[in-house]
């Protein structure tokens, strides 16, 4: 979790660095790219850490890890008449 966190943080760093004024055409396109990617990545970094965050609020909360059930019918249910 630290580690992902101290990862966010690098990223926004970078992002927030101003792009270099002397580059020009493609050089320029491709370190604007680059800082795309970057934010890109920062934000599904973000999403997972969400998530991570929480699977261990529910597993503090409960005790367990709640798998999804499925309730419909299994297979004798589903052919039996």
């Amino acid at each position: 979790m630290s580690a992902m966190e101290i990862a966010i943080e690098n990223m926004i760093q970078e992002i927030q660095k101003p792009v270099d004024q002397e580059l020009s055409g493609s050089q320029r396109k491709a370190e604007l790219q680059a800082i795309k990617q970057t934010a890109i990545d920062a934000k599904e970094l973000i999403v997972e850490r969400e998530k991570l965050q929480l699977l261990i609020r529910q597993l503090h909360d409960s005790g367990e890890i709640k798998e999804e059930r499925d309730y419909s019918g299994g297979f004798a249910e589903q052919f039996s008449k």
